[in-house]
């Protein structure tokens, strides 16, 4: 189960939590960016960045000269999947459906070689599946650039509204339409760097990934 802090505990629409970890689990796997709110010098920032998953561990990444980064207290991060426009009779209950996933914590810097590869990893994985075993991994200097958090995933909620719109009883006899507006995402074509030099097919993990981020 999830847990349940002050700050994770929904003050309304409680019906829309999802207590089950494997909900927690389901939006961040589906996600590909997350946001990262922190404070720097008194006052806050939301970074959008890539993201991976390893168990109950949340990965990030970004420049060891990143403010965002640097000397890391309490962060809140999040993702969010839009999956509809819900459109009611009434301006004032017109919603969204969505799938969105909070986290809070104090990441930690990773300092161990084999886990800030397996983080990195997670990363890369997380956008492209299979491009971590066909690209060059990074170098010693690539790697001395780069800062990995570790970020648990023990104090987080998970919120999800889906269906129709809900109006006022008296506004059902509205003649005005109500309904959901659906959203998909889908990749398009795969485009070839035109800096290519060496003649390579699109690979099959990339070429296949025509589906639905959904």
């Amino acid at each position: 189960m999830l847990s349940t802090t002050p700050r994770t505990a929904l003050g309304r629409s409680k019906d829309r939590a999802r207590t089950d970890r494997d909900d927690l689990y389901a939006v961040l796997d589906a996600g590909l960016v997350c946001h990262l709110g922190v404070v720097v010098g008194g006052s806050p920032m939301v970074v959008p960045t890539g993201y991976g998953r390893i168990d109950d561990t949340l990965y990030l990444h970004g420049s060891t000269g990143s403010s965002s980064l640097r000397g890391t207290g309490e962060v809140c991060v999040t993702v969010t999947h839009l999956d509809g426009i819900v459109l009611a009779r009434s301006v004032f209950h017109h919603s969204v459906n969505y799938r969105s996933a909070m986290i809070y914590g104090r990441p930690r810097l990773v300092e161990d070689d084999e886990e800030r590869l397996a983080g990195l990893r997670a990363i890369t994985e997380q956008l492209a599946p299979g491009q971590w075993d066909v690209a060059r991994p990074p170098s010693r200097k690539e790697l001395a650039a780069t800062a990995v958090l570790a970020l648990s995933l023990a104090e987080a909620s998970v919120k999800v509204r889906q269906g129709p719109p809900v109006d006022d009883e008296e506004d059902y006899a509205l003649p005005v339409w109500a309904g959901v507006l659906p959203l998909h995402s889908s990749w398009g074509a795969p485009e070839t760097d035109p800096a290519m030099i060496v003649d390579v097919d699109v690979p099959t993990h990339i070429a296949s990934r025509t589906i639905s981020i959904r």
